[in-house]
This record gives C-alpha cells, structure tokens and sequence, in this order.
C-alpha cells in the first residue's frame, strides 16, 4: 500500500482542485500534508524538505521564466490598442468575396493575435466582443459563430510567442536533463523554449489551415448557417491601403519577436523584452497609451505573474514530496509494465491529459502531471520537441472542453443573453475533432514538429 502513496497523493491532489481551492496552495496544502504525516509515521525522508530551498531559489533565478512577465506585458498593451478591431473589419473586407469569408478573417485574426499576444482569454474577450455581434448580424449560426471564435482564441496556446510553450519548455528542460542524467549522460544536449517556439509554427500554421477548411465546406454544404456576405460599393484602393495600415505593425512585431529567435539573434526572454517595447511603441503611435492604461496593465500583468509563480512553487513542492515517496520509480515501473513499450505509454499519458483537460487547467497539468511522466517518457528515448508539441496541442484543446473549458467560460462572460450555453458547447466540438486530428497527424508524422527545428538549430 505504501508504494502506491505517490498515486493517492496525486488523487488527492485533483480532488482539491476540483472543490475549488486555490491552485497554488492546493498543491503545496497537499504535498505538505502528505509529507507531515509521512514524518510522523516514519515512511517519509524529511531530508527531502530541506532540498526546497535550493528549488525555490532556482525558480528565482530562472532566466527563462522571465519571459513570462515580459509576454504577458506585452499581450496586455496590444489589447489595449484596439488592434483586434482594426484588423478584423480590414479582413472582412478582404475576404468578403468569399462565403464564409467573416468566419476566415476571425480565424486570420485570431492567428496574428495569437503570435502578437499568446493570452488566449484576451483574445476571445476581444474577439467575442468584437467579431461575435458581427457574425450573428449577418446571419452566421450561433453554434458556428462561437465555436470559431473560442477556438481561433486558443492559438495562443500553440503559436508562439506562447506562455504555455514558455512554461512547458521549462519543464521539459528539466525533466530531461533528468532522464538523461537517469541513463548516465551527465552533460546533456539541452532543450529549450526556442526549441519548443520553432516547432510549434507549422503544426500551428496546419492548425490554422484545418479551422479555415473547416469553415469553407461548411459555408459550402450548409449555407443555412454560414451566409454569404452582402456586398458594397467601397473603394478597392482605399480597402488595400487600410488592410496594411492595419496589418503592417503587427506584423513588423511577429516578425522582430520570433524572427530574432529563429535567427539565434536573441533568446526568448530577450526577444520577450524586445516584443513589450514594440507593443509600447504601437499602442503610441495608435494613441492608445495613456498613464491609466499603463497602470491597468502593470496590475494585470503583476496578477498573471504572482498566479503563474505561486503555483509554479506549489508545482515544486508537490513534485518533490511526490519523488520523496518514490514516485518516480512507481511510474517507470507501471510504464514498463505496458505492453507496446514507448508508444503505447505515450498514447496513455496523451489520453490521460486530455481527460485531465475536462476538469484542469493547462498550468495546472503542465506543473503537475509533466514532471511526473516526462522524465520516463525522455528517458524511453521519445524526441523532446515532439513530446512538447504533442503535449501543448494536447493541452489547447482543455480551453475547449466542457464542463470547465475556459475559452467557453471568456465567451459566455461576454456573449448576448440570445446565445446559450448550449449552442457554445455544440459549436467547439467539431473544433476539439479538429484539434484531435492534427494530434492523430503529429503522432503519424512527428517532423511536423521536429523537421524546422532541425533545419534551424542543425
């Protein structure tokens, strides 16, 4: 019964979570407890304890986890500058011709918000507010309307710059340092959130491309819920001289944020720096930026940093508690177990997190659940830049997944009382199949995600 304490402490540790206490002290709450009581009854080393110091000043002087602040910064002004409103009427208008062309520019903007903030609420607040109205205006289905725009939100979860990729690429670097160390390679290659952020753009591109196919042969074999687009008489000429008016400064931004990375000319964290000033730049020039929105967005930046690191100390905490009851050699050995070896205990530990995605928010699984499994699942010799990609789509559809998603939970905040909650969970599911197939396509053909890396960093 003892060896199974790592199982039941994880169990224990989701119940929590699930009453609705605060993530951070859940997973500290319970590692203590676990440990405390371990203590007592004499089958818990307290000498694991005393590593927590260590861990916690590592954290502090994380180079990495600086990104964090900076990305989230930098979200926060681009939201402030109306950039969402001006993009999405100029692509509108682009893409007028086409039926469903509405449905195609939320999705186009929904891609550049995503590789110019990475915060997928603000992006569906925005684009709810927004795009929403439009779409049901000009006669789009509710289901259709919503489940567009829930999904379009979550590109930030796989393009970069992304906070998940950020925090998920920490992780793995860890755990596979860890796993190499376990097979005694003692100076490992490393991996990192660069890594992670060049593997990401075509299977986020192919993401992308799969929403806009979907919404044509919608609009093709359903015309009922997605209308064509009544036309007017605006001038052609002034329409391409406001499409990139509108279109042009982000894309300068994408391209200095992810072009310096690409090019080995700056790391992520300093790229990050350079994006926050861009972002400050364009909300001058858009006027935009005042001493008020600078204030708001300095206390919402400082709340989506404070939450992201209190549970990354909880995450540590739980994670050493966890290794202290021998929770590692519990689950190597339940993997060892299975028949299939590396790849059916990969097929398990994606359908684990994706069931997770059902109750669980993605930070939570990324400093819970990848910890725990990635280190066993590097040291059987998977590809780390595959597992991450993997694991990050993996973790975009828990956005979209009643009863909890949060995608669904930022729209109804701001959808008409017209549309129910009803027609939002019916409109993300064919976008949760679609999510579910470019995972189907990454584990057919991993150098979706491995082949542009390789390319980049040789």
């Amino acid at each position: 019964m003892i060896q199974y304490i790592p199982l039941i402490m994880f169990a224990v540790a989701c119940l929590v979570l699930l009453a609705g206490y605060p993530v951070a002290f859940s997973l500290a709450g319970t590692a203590l407890t676990f440990a405390g009581v371990g203590i007592m009854t004499g089958v818990f080393d307290a000498s694991f304890l005393s590593a927590s110091p260590s861990r916690l000043y590592g954290l502090m002087t994380n180079q990495t986890l600086i990104a964090v602040p900076l990305f989230v910064f930098m979200g926060c002004v681009l939201q402030q500058s109306r950039l969402a409103e001006s993009l999405l009427e100029s692509m509108a208008e682009l893409f007028k011709g086409i039926r469903g062309g509405l449905g195609i520019s939320v999705a186009m903007v929904g891609m550049l918000l995503a590789a110019s903030t990475g915060i997928v609420g603000a992006t569906v607040v925005t684009m709810g507010l927004i795009s929403l109205p439009t779409m049901l205006r000009r006669g789009y289905s509710p289901s259709i309307a919503t489940g567009t725009i829930c999904a379009t939100g979550t590109l930030g979860q796989i393009i970069p710059p992304s906070i998940a990729l950020v925090l998920l690429g920490d992780v793995l670097s860890s755990a596979y340092q860890q796993a190499q160390r376990s097979l005694g390679n003692y100076s490992p290659d490393t991996v990192s959130v660069g890594d992670l952020f060049v593997g990401a753009l075509i299977p986020g591109l192919v993401l992308v491309a799969l929403y806009m196919l979907y919404i044509l042969v919608v609009a093709r074999l359903r015309p009922d819920l997605i209308p064509p687009h009544a036309d007017d008489a605006r001038n052609p000429a002034r329409q391409g001289l406001a499409l990139w008016h509108d279109l042009l400064p982000p894309l300068i931004l994408i391209i200095t944020v992810l072009g310096s990375i690409l090019g080995g000319i700056a790391t992520p964290t300093e790229a990050a720096g350079v994006g926050a000033f861009g972002a400050l730049l364009l909300a001058m020039s858009r006027r935009q930026l005042s001493l008020g929105v600078l204030r708001d967005v300095c206390q919402r930046t400082t709340k989506v940093t404070c939450m992201v690191f209190m549970i990354l100390i909880g995450a540590t905490l739980f994670s050493l508690v966890f290794r202290g009851y021998g929770g590692d050699e519990l689950i190597q050995h339940l993997f060892d177990q299975l028949p299939g070896g590396a790849t059916t205990a990969m097929l398990l530990v994606m359908l684990v997190i994706f069931l997770l995605g059902f109750i669980l928010d993605f930070i939570e699984i990324t400093f819970v659940v990848v910890p725990i499994v990635g280190p066993v699942l590097l040291a059987m010799g998977i590809d780390p830049v595959w597992l991450g990609i993997m694991i990050a789509v993996n973790l975009q559809t828990s956005f979209l997944t009643p009863p909890f998603g949060f995608s669904l939970f930022y729209l109804r905040g701001v959808a008409p009382a017209s549309v129910t909650t009803r027609q939002i969970y019916r409109g993300v599911v064919p976008f949760i199949a679609i999510q579910l197939c470019l995972l189907g396509l990454l584990a057919w053909w991993p150098e979706l995600a491995t082949w542009l890396p390789e390319q980049v960093y040789g």
